[in-house]
């Protein structure tokens, strides 16, 4: 599991996808998003505009890897 630390109260998952480095730009991690690939504490997202708090943990579907919002 990768710790991704953000200075802010919560991020939204579409931008929390971008500052993970999990995709390259706002589109990749809306179409993500829109096709179901992304979890939120284990429950498919369909929100670009989730907010993400501490605690939260994301993963992108056919990848093991886990993102856990830490906040600073």
């Amino acid at each position: 599991m990768e710790f991704i630390t953000i200075e802010t109260e919560y991020i939204k998952l579409g931008q929390f996808l971008k500052f993970a480095n999990v995709v390259t730009d706002g589109i990749e991690a809306k179409l993500m998003i829109k096709n179901e690939e992304v979890y939120v504490n284990e429950e498919i997202c369909t929100m670009r505009g989730k907010k993400l708090y501490d605690g939260d943990i994301v993963r992108v579907n056919g990848s093991d890897q886990e993102y856990k919002v830490v906040e600073a």
